[in-house]
């Protein structure tokens, strides 16, 4: 079986959600694959993409956002795949000779309509026309063959909406392994860790707020922040409280987490929540809104709180300062992280792709 990875959302320099979603499956598939006698084409836009991507036969293509897109699966028929993958639910399909999956991650831009800021005006524009209405998202899941998603909470809101006749299968997220991880002792530091964007839904302005009921604590913002943002934030939080890295490092983050006393987001809206398992991986406990997401992905190993009321989520910052609770969370952090392993997403991922490489032929 000749299998195709569209990995032109990976990005250059520093992953984000998608990016990170298509290194890990990709990396973890290609054992798989190689294992069942199947070979795999990695497809990216730019030669760059590859320095983040396992060493595998892989082709040039357009970029996703580029007006060739509509036509692209015609030149991907030049590859001859049986199969083709993509980590998102765009990608062009007319004239396809081959299977298809797609991805869909979240339903978060139905509810929170702010697009990326990083997108031209005309691509903002188009994307909250796309997120007007639930039929262009049908339209587009209905291409493929068969959709895959991060999470059980996700595919729940896909059949809720019926945003597919396609059988939906769940390929979770995960973080990257941590060899020998081990439960950590309490911290004797009070530094909270959030690392995310600054969009309306991601409700930093609540943990921030929060800070005026947790002297002695600081909020590291890991993520690259605008000026308005800044402002906003740095003007809701005491003096002080707030510390900015605008934008941080692998390593620099795994540091912050190794000695964080807590992973915090109070996001009113997630497709999985990486952040969680990346925390939870390497010990660190997590606070973490009270939405149904959050609880798939951090069962009785995280600690909820009102995302609405930054008493609620003081109070549940402040139950950590138990050590005998902190250390258990710890515990129960690895144990839960555990759950999220890249080769069992990829053992999934390929088991819808060789279901649809067969239907195809």
């Amino acid at each position: 079986m000749r299998i195709m990875v569209d990995c032109r959302y990976t990005r250059i320099g520093r992953h984000d959600g998608i990016s990170r979603f298509t290194a890990g499956i990709v990396g973890a598939l290609a054992p798989l694959a190689a294992e069942a006698g199947h070979e795999i084409t990695l497809v990216v836009s730019d030669e760059r993409q590859l320095d983040a991507l396992p060493e595998l036969p892989w082709i040039l293509a357009t970029a996703p956002t580029s007006p060739r897109e509509l036509t692209v699966a015609r030149r991907l028929n030049a590859a001859r795949p049986d199969v083709v993958f993509s980590p998102m639910q765009t990608i062009g399909s007319w004239g396809r000779r081959f299977g298809l999956v797609l991805t869909l991650h979240d339903l978060i831009y139905y509810r929170h309509p702010t697009p990326p800021r990083e997108f031209a005006w005309p691509l903002r524009l188009l994307w909250r026309l796309y997120h007007l209405a639930w039929w262009p998202q049908r339209l587009t899941l209905n291409r493929a063959d068969e959709v895959v998603t991060v999470s059980e909470t996700t595919r729940e809101l896909i059949r809720e909406h019926r945003l597919t006749r396609r059988p939906v299968a769940v390929v979770r997220n995960a973080a990257d392994a941590v060899p020998d991880a081990a439960a950590r002792t309490q911290p004797d530091g009070r530094d909270l860790v959030y690392v995310g964007a600054f969009l309306p839904y991601k409700n930093v302005e609540t943990l921030a707020t929060a800070m005026h009921r947790l002297p002695g604590y600081r909020l590291h913002l890991l993520s690259r922040i605008g000026d308005a943002d800044e402002a906003r934030l740095t003007s809701l939080a005491p003096e002080g409280s707030l510390v900015l890295h605008r934008g941080a490092s692998d390593a620099d983050y795994a540091a912050l987490l190794d000695s964080a006393f807590a992973l915090v987001t109070m996001s009113r809206d997630e497709g999985f929540g990486l952040p969680l398992v990346e925390a939870m991986v390497r010990g660190t406990p997590v606070v973490v809104s009270d939405t149904a997401i959050f609880h798939e992905v951090g069962a009785e190993a995280a600690v909820y709180a009102d995302p609405s009321d930054p008493d609620d989520v003081a109070r549940a910052v402040r139950s950590l300062e138990d050590t005998a609770t902190w250390e258990g969370l710890s515990r129960a952090a690895i144990v839960q992280a555990a759950r999220f392993d890249w080769t069992e997403s990829a053992r999934d991922l390929l088991e819808v792709l060789e279901r649809v490489a067969a239907h195809h032929r």
